[in-house]
């Protein structure tokens, strides 16, 4: 039976030579006992030049504070350290191609370990270009967004799709009966929309939705109101800490932001520029009322406007509060 031979130090040379990350020995003195082709190729620094000299003083600039000392906690106390590339992402000045040919640092991970060689302890560094694990995450991240975004936007206006709005409305009603403050609900509906695409055509049509999706995301003042498109050409907005007579000044507005857009509409039965018809609703009170309820009773409210004549606000309270109705032109 013929022993192993231990491999020759050239043959290490070659396999540390060979390795697609950084090595890089450092003595107790902090001085360099090997530094490998990767780290040749990105510092731009060669090893004839590097070893024997102190870590500090090899790189085209000096590695950061945290390098410095997590190498001296290494070789003082024998304590394997990394540095990730959350916190420290280049601790070192390495370049994708060499220092010469490009400014941009590599995203580092680096771990450092303590070896003994002979009867002195060593620091291995070592080092690994994270550059397209970060860029793998920003796409994700970015992906994920748009995904995201595209779950709860309405693809044609950009403002929120009915999804969002029916998760976060019940969440918002919750919280203002926990603690006892006040919510209002608005459904608003373009007038003769029918008449208006028939007369117009889609593609103008789709133009007018945006322009009115638009002016009532302008009219919204906090990051807690929330307007959406409900399905067609109705909106909802939901407005916390909103009383009724808040809500009575409010849906003013917002009828008049969308009259003063001066949308031609030839085929209104009413005007001759496109308007809208509003139903709104107010919940003010710890008492328990179903979701629905307070939503329905908008809907019934914009009813009642379209009913009305259009081109004017109608409220109606929910069934546990005065159920009397005001209308506002």
């Amino acid at each position: 039976m013929s022993a192993t031979m231990p491999p020759s130090s050239q043959t290490m040379e070659e396999i540390f030579n060979a390795i697609n990350l950084g090595l890089i020995v450092v003595n107790g003195q902090k001085q360099v006992t090997l530094w490998n082709s990767w780290i040749e190729k990105h510092s731009g620094t060669s090893a004839a030049d590097a070893l024997g000299k102190n870590i500090g003083d090899v790189f085209s600039e000096a590695p950061s504070p945290a390098f410095i000392s997590a190498i001296t906690n290494t070789i003082n106390y024998g304590l394997p350290v990394v540095l990730s590339n959350a916190l420290h992402r280049s601790p070192l000045a390495l370049f994708e191609r060499g220092i010469e040919q490009t400014g941009k640092r590599i995203h580092q991970s680096i771990s450092l370990t303590p070896i003994n060689v002979g009867s002195e302890r060593c620091c291995l560094v070592q080092v690994t270009d994270s550059t397209t694990s970060i860029k793998r995450e920003k796409i994700l991240r970015t992906h994920s967004e748009l995904l995201k975004k595209e779950a709860t936007t309405d693809g044609l206006t950009g403002i929120y799709n009915r999804r969002f709005f029916d998760e976060h409305y019940k969440m918002a009603l919750g919280q203002t009966l926990r603690q006892n403050t006040s919510l209002a609900v608005f459904m608003v509906d373009i007038d003769f929309f029918k008449e208006f695409n028939d007369c117009y055509g889609h593609v103008i049509g789709d133009h007018a939705l945006i322009q009115v999706a638009s002016v009532l995301k302008k009219q919204l003042q906090r990051a807690s109101d929330v307007v959406a498109r409900f399905g067609g050409e109705e909106f909802v907005l939901m407005l916390p800490h909103m009383d009724q007579e808040s809500a009575t000044t409010f849906a003013e507005k917002i009828r008049k932001a969308v009259w003063d857009l001066n949308i031609p509409h030839e085929k209104s039965r009413i005007s001759d520029r496109v308007s809208i018809s509003i139903g709104f609703s107010t919940v003010s009170s710890n008492t328990a009322i179903d979701p629905k309820v307070l939503l329905n009773t908008a809907d019934a409210a914009l009813y009642s406007a379209k009913r009305g004549g259009r081109n004017r606000a109608f409220f109606l309270s929910p069934p546990q509060a005065d159920p009397a109705g005001k209308a506002k032109s």
